[in-house]
Order: C-alpha cells, then structure tokens, then sequence
C-alpha cells in the first residue's frame, strides 16, 4: 500500500471531480490517499473508510489561499505524520505540498504537479510584461526544475508550451476527463443554428474576434439564421454586453453557475472555442459529452484529440476564418445530427473519468 496526497479540491461536482474521483479509484485499489482541499474546506479531517483503503480529507491551516508560514507549518505536520509517498499537485495549495515534502523526504517522495494553463495564454491576458510578471516566470521555472519530478500536462500543446517557455522536458500527457452527466439532447429548432460560447471573457479567449466575425456574417447574409450565445465573466464583459445590446442575434446571458451549463450546451447545435491560445478547456469536453459538437480554434490543446468535419469544425482563429466558419455550418446544417453523435463518441472513447482513472494511476504508482 502508498500514501498519495491529492491537493486540489474535493468536490464531486466541479473540475476538481477528476481529483475527487482519482482519490477514491486509488482507494478501491488499496492505497491510502490523503486528500488536502482549498475548497470546500474542512473544519475537522474526515475519514473516508473503503474495503481496501482511505481517504483522509484535510483542508489548510485557514480558509484564505495556503501561502503563509501557517500553512506551511500546518502541512509539514501532516507530511510527518503520513510521510506520502506520491505528491500529486494542482493549482492552489500544490507548491507547499511540493516543496515541503520533497524538502521534509530528502527527494524521496515523487511529485507530480499539473501544468493547467498555457504561458501563451498567460501572456495573451496581461496588458504588459511587468517585472514582476518575469520574476513569477522564473519562480515557477525553478519550481518545475527543483522540485517536480513529472509535470503533467492536459495535452501536446501544453507540454510543449512547458518545454519551449520554461524549458522543462518532465512532461507526460494525460487528457483531463469530465464527470459524465448526460441525460439526453434536447434538439434545438430548426428555424434557428444556435452557437454558443461559454468562458471567461478575457483577451485570449477571442470572443470580440467572434462578435466582429458574425457582424461581418451577417451584414453579408442578412437572412442567417446563426444566433449567438455567449455565457461568461471577465474583463471585456462590459465591452461584449454593449455589442450584444445593440446588435440582433447575439445573446448575452451573463455568468453561469455550474448547475445551469449543461442545460446551456444542451440547447446549443455548435458549442465555439474562439481562442487564441488555450490548453484542453474544459467546456470543450463538457459540450462533448452533451452531445453537442465543436467549432474549435487550432491554438487549443484539444483540437489535437479532435476530427474535423466528423465531431467538430476547426478553424484559425481570425475574423475572416470565423465569418466563413458561418458560412460552411450554414451550408452543411445536415451534418449536425451525426456530429453530434460522434461528439458524445468522442467524449465517451477519451474524456470519460475511469479512462482517465486508469491512466494516471498507472503513471503515479
């Protein structure tokens, strides 16, 4: 039997499900997995007993993000007590849990920490390349270089992303999955193509190239009957808004909670990932499993697991590239009820959870 410590958050209902579901997949194989949450966070260790191992569940020293002193103290505790073996690291919380049990383990304990966002993206949001933006290049250069010994990365282009910007050459790739909540597709009208975006509403997401695209569309082709969705926060909503205000067959619906996406992408033909870089977003694989195909940029991980003109349609993301993207999905309206049944294929062959279980064990074990 190992001890793995899982830092994410334990949620079975987010993202962070394909932690919450490795935890206990781990468990059902024998091993012990200690389990540190941001969010929910827990007052008091919970034990999860299981026929062949546990889950302990933790969360950190406060309720804030685990970067003080505290938190480190309070988690060198808990690596004395359960020494793990396996680190498996994401997003908040995953440098101390790192740093501090390589450093308490004399290197002993093999670490694995999640490479989730592109530089390219990173670099795509900012207004300017401040110093202190390179100083926190160079801290996590250092980090992946001293104290990781596998880096994971959700697809090709994001291992190469780690290599060419922190010339890190630790990458494995393995596909994030999603928690399968389908139930069935409501068929959207046929009076109507409805394309939809969901996402942050920033600079590397492209989704002003996208509304500048279908204006371009429509003023050519008056008559479309395109319709675009977009769902969303970030910095160009106040922007996004106003056009969506002022111009027909664009809906702005504002930021989504999680329980209302599926329904979202449901009612949907096309779900667009418009960016301009990004790594494997994860409303890709949520529209895949509802069914709904993809129109997809090429400078996103995910495109690379994808077949154009079998589950999705894949494009440059330029102004003229989407406004004749319109144009091929008004000309091949046909083609969507097979690509939606290859989409949920798609989702089911690489993206479902037990793959992804399957694979990562057998990578940190």
């Amino acid at each position: 039997m190992k001890t793995i410590l899982i830092a994410h958050n334990y949620n079975e209902t987010s993202f962070a499900a394909m932690s919450y579901h490795l935890a206990h997949h781990l468990a059902d194989m024998g091993h012990r997995v200690v389990f540190m949450s941001h969010n929910p966070y827990f007052s008091e260790p919970v034990v999860v007993p299981k026929e062949k191992g546990e889950i302990i569940v933790f969360s950190w020293a406060t309720t804030q993000r685990p970067t003080s002193l505290k938190d480190f103290v309070w988690y060198a505790k808990i690596h004395l007590k359960y020494k793990p073996d396996v680190i498996v690291g994401h997003f908040v919380g995953s440098n101390i849990s790192v740093m501090v049990s390589k450093m308490l383990s004399f290197g002993k304990t093999k670490t694995f920490e999640y490479y989730h966002t592109l530089t390219d993206q990173i670099l795509a949001d900012l207004k300017k390349m401040s110093l202190k933006q390179r100083l926190l290049f160079l801290r996590k250069k250092l980090f992946y270089s001293l104290f990781c010994d596998v880096i994971v990365c959700p697809s090709d282009l994001a291992k190469k992303d780690l290599e060419t910007f922190h010339g890190v050459k630790k990458g494995i790739v393995v596909l994030n999955p999603m928690m399968d909540r389908f139930v069935s597709k409501e068929i959207p009208d046929s009076n109507a193509i409805v394309i939809s975006f969901l996402g942050r509403l920033d600079p590397s997401k492209g989704v002003l190239d996208l509304i500048t695209a279908y204006l371009k569309y429509k003023k050519q082709n008056p008559n479309t009957k395109i319709i675009l969705n977009i769902a969303g926060k970030g910095r160009q909503e106040t922007e996004i808004s106003e056009l969506a205000k002022n111009n027909d067959g664009i809906n702005y619906v504002g930021g989504l909670s999680y329980d209302k996406i599926d329904r979202y992408l449901n009612k949907s033909h096309f779900a667009i990932i418009p960016s301009k870089f990004d790594n494997l977003p994860t409303v890709g694989l949520e529209a895949l499993m509802n069914k709904t195909p993809l129109l997809i940029s090429t400078k996103t991980g995910l495109t690379h697991y994808l077949t154009d003109g079998k589950d999705c349609f894949i494009f440059e993301p330029t102004v003229d590239a989407i406004a004749s993207l319109f144009k091929k999905v008004e000309e091949n309206q046909d083609a969507f009820a097979q690509m939606s049944v290859n989409a949920r294929q798609t989702f089911l062959e690489k993206f479902s959870v037990k793959t992804y279980c399957d694979t990562f064990s057998k990578a940190i074990l």
